[in-house]
C-alpha cells in the first residue's frame, strides 16, 4: 500500500519532468556562413565566364569590399558574406566596358543574409 501511495504521489512529478517544451517557435540556425552577393561575369559576345582580370566591387553606403572567387563555386564572386544592406556593384575588366548595377537589396532572416544573385553580360569596348 505503501508503494501504491508513493506511486500515486510521485506521477505528477515524473508526468511533469518528461514533458518536455514542445514549442514550435524555436528557430534553429546552421552554422554555415552564407554569402549576401553571388556575381557571375560573362563576356556578352561568347556567353563564356569571366574571371580573369576582373575586379568586383560591392558599396553599401560606406561600407566596400572586393568580392572574391570562392573555391567550389564555379565562376562564381562572392561577398557581403552575412551582411544585409543596399548595395552597388562595380564590374571592371581591361578591354570591357565598366558595369554599374542598380541597388541590390539584401535582407536577412533570423538566422542569415538572404542571398541575391546578378549574372552580368559585360560588353567588350
Amino acid at each position: 500500500m505503501k508503494k501504491l501511495f508513493l506511486l500515486f504521489m510521485l506521477t505528477p512529478l515524473l508526468i511533469t519532468s518528461s514533458c518536455e517544451n514542445d514549442n514550435d517557435d524555436q528557430i534553429v540556425c546552421t552554422a554555415e556562413f552564407v554569402y549576401g552577393l553571388n556575381v557571375i561575369v560573362l563576356d556578352a559576345t561568347t556567353g563564356n565566364p569571366l574571371v580573369e582580370g576582373i575586379t568586383v566591387e560591392a558599396v553599401d553606403g560606406t561600407y566596400h569590399e572586393t568580392l572574391q572567387l570562392v573555391p567550389g563555386l564555379e565562376y562564381a564572386f562572392t561577398g557581403a558574406g552575412e551582411r544585409a544592406g543596399t548595395y552597388t556593384v562595380t564590374i571592371t575588366k581591361d578591354g570591357y566596358q565598366t558595369y554599374i548595377s542598380s541597388p541590390i537589396i539584401l535582407t536577412r532572416n533570423v538566422c542569415h543574409v538572404i542571398p541575391q544573385s546578378l549574372t552580368v553580360n559585360l560588353q567588350s569596348n
